[in-house]
């Protein structure tokens, strides 16, 4: 078993494997990740009988596994062959192969997959994405029920409630503490190329709240347990026919949507003259 682990690392995921033995017990983050799980398993439902669950970025199946010991059929997706090659082992070494499927699959793929989940699962996965949004927006179709989220965020947890609408000359609210932001890193931090956003706590929530989310609970920092809300999916803020191209689906009868809406802006315009 000894053998297998080294031959299958480098792990980015400590598992504790039913012989006792883990996968990475010197890990420099201390016993990740299942001191997050710590924090968040008491929000999920000991019986996850019947649900369907979508792990993104699975990385060697942690998440997944627990899921999968809680009843679920867990999907789980990355783009690194190594991890799924992990995780399918994994699963192996708990009994799980029939509860838990893996697939190399980008996260923007997810739109073009038939399947809705009532547990979604998203952590440490927003912020290496170029294009974050539309990762929301895609999942906001996917989802049933919950979705458990955490990201790199910046400092400060204030939150401002922000007006339904403003002029285009009253920018300067914005720079305030507690306004909805996120952050570009240009270039690297820790060392690594793909961390490109940070948005801050009111961030988190508005962009949650623009996808049909709702805050059900925060088990931990940079923790979020969002339940669908169907009020505020009603209302979701979204170009449907941006959505389509983003996506690679048709869009042009969708666009008609935007383009009325367009003119009534423009006519009201128009009117305040």
């Amino acid at each position: 078993m000894t053998t297998e682990i080294a031959q299958l690392g480098p792990w980015f995921h400590n598992l504790h494997l039913p012989n006792g033995e883990q996968t990475a017990p010197n890990h420099a983050l201390g016993d990740f990740p299942a001191f997050k799980w710590q924090q968040i398993a008491p929000f999920i439902p000991e019986d996850l009988s019947g649900w369907q669950v979508l792990d993104i970025g699975c990385n060697a199946g942690f998440y997944a596994i627990e899921l999968a010991k809680r009843g679920a059929q867990v999907l789980g997706i990355d783009v690194d062959p190594h991890y799924l090659r992990q995780a399918a082992w994994a699963a192996a070494q708990f009994g799980l192969e029939d509860k838990i499927e893996l697939r190399q699959m980008q996260v923007y793929d997810l739109a073009r997959l038939d399947r809705q989940f009532d547990l979604i699962w998203y952590m440490g996965v927003l912020y290496h994405l170029r294009y974050p949004l539309l990762s929301l927006d895609i999942l906001s179709q996917k989802a049933r029920n919950l979705m458990v989220f955490q990201t790199l965020t910046m400092p400060g947890e204030q939150e401002k409630e922000t007006p339904n609408d403003f002029g285009l000359l009253d920018r300067k609210q914005m720079l305030e503490e507690g306004w909805p932001k996120m952050a570009f890193i240009e270039k690297r931090m820790a060392g690594d190329p793909t961390n490109w956003w940070a948005p801050n706590h009111a961030g988190i929530l508005a962009m949650m709240r623009s996808c049909g989310f709702a805050l059900k609970h925060q088990p931990g920092h940079e923790i979020y347990v969002l339940q669908v809300d169907e009020a505020l999916r009603s209302k979701q803020q979204w170009n449907q026919s941006e959505y389509l191209s983003a996506t690679g689906q048709d869009w042009q009868e969708a666009v008609q949507v935007k383009v009325a809406d367009k003119n009534t802006y423009m006519n009201g315009q128009k009117n305040l003259k």
